[in-house]
């Protein structure tokens, strides 16, 4: 088997080199709309923008960056198969403009641009980064009553495209149960707060990348990559940055195609794979581990497995893991900063 991991330097507002229903899923963690780092983007978009906050009008400055963002969610919605599923990162904002603190709700506004459109909003899955200091506090402290809480927690949105994705012929249906996931991935995974994993603290390799990046940890792309798609399914992220779904997709064997504005990322992604491929390489056989770490414990505490995984001889939990086949890289292979390629072990 081997995927292809394309990167178009381009508006995402405008995929159209992306044909109709042609993206199985769509992982994403897009520019937060009132964060003072995303600003000028926003601006080069919308000039109205810089207008909004330059009148201290942040409601208006909110929901213009946000209209910018519909016309991607919709474009998102365009090139999304029947059946698809969009996992959208995003994380609300507090924001002094002139003397007036408030919050800025992104995640309620994505939710209504997105089901306004078309999508089926699902439960979500709350992100609690803990990366906050438990010491710190906002406002006036231990004074009631003019404190605020810190946000020490981001969002997992969840969209689906029309109904339930449909796996018909004997090859699709093979495929799926081969790229099923371990019984205790999907209590964890399934649930709707993560709190086991933290926020990325990456080495970026200039000021301009650093000052741009949003990054999100490959844990949670890798994640939703196995939840919602299957091996060979084609995985799009339209604000793709510092290249971490592109990452998540060659360690669990889907191709994908990630759409950065900013051209000058391209080497750095390049070299974020050349980097981490003996980590990539090794994905499959850390979630292999950590299954026998926790059939060990299982059986320790008198646990009768019933089941056999037939490709790995170990113990499964149910039925549906008996077929379980997690892809193994034997070679990542970069064409161009814009192309790259995995072979996998047949």
């Amino acid at each position: 088997m081997e995927t292809t991991h394309n990167i178009i330097f381009n508006d995402s507002r405008n995929m159209g080199n992306i044909a109709n229903e042609s993206v199985d899923l769509i992982v994403t963690s897009p520019p937060y709309p009132m964060i003072e780092m995303w600003d000028d983007l926003f601006i080069l978009q919308n000039p109205q923008i810089k207008e909004a906050l330059a009148s201290q009008n942040g409601t208006l400055a909110f929901n213009l960056m946000h209209e910018e963002l519909s016309k991607v969610w919709s474009e998102c919605y365009r090139v999304l198969k029947k059946g698809g599923y969009a996992c959208i990162n995003i994380g609300d904002t507090t924001r002094t403009i002139g003397s007036k603190f408030k919050l800025y709700p992104s995640h309620a506004k994505i939710v209504s641009s997105c089901t306004r459109i078309g999508f089926q909003s699902l439960p979500g899955i709350i992100w609690r980064k803990q990366t906050n200091s438990p010491t710190k506090f906002m406002g006036s402290g231990m004074l009631p009553a003019g404190a605020y809480v810190t946000l020490e927690h981001e969002y997992i949105l969840l969209f689906r495209k029309i109904g339930k994705r449909e796996f018909k012929t004997e090859e699709e249906k093979k495929n799926r149960k081969k790229s099923a996931i371990f019984w205790e991935e999907r209590n964890q995974w399934f649930s709707d707060v993560w709190s086991d994993i933290k926020g990325d603290r990456q080495s970026l390799s200039s000021d301009e990348i650093r000052s741009r990046s949003a990054a999100y940890p490959f844990d949670i792309s890798a994640r939703l990559i196995n939840m919602f798609s299957v091996q060979g399914d084609l995985i799009l992220d339209p604000y793709l940055g510092t290249g971490t779904t592109i990452l998540s997709a060659i360690a669990s064997g889907r191709n994908s195609i990630g759409i950065e504005l900013n051209e000058s990322f391209g080497d750095h992604i390049t070299q974020r794979i050349i980097d981490a491929s003996d980590v990539l390489k090794n994905h499959s056989q850390l979630r292999l581990q950590n299954h026998l770490d926790f059939v060990k414990m299982a059986e320790k505490n008198g646990k009768q497995f019933k089941h056999i995984n037939t490709n790995y001889s170990f113990p499964v939990m149910t039925k549906q893991e008996i077929d379980l086949l997690l892809p193994t890289i034997l070679k990542i292979h970069t064409e161009n900063h814009c192309l790259h390629t995995a072979t996998y072990l047949d």
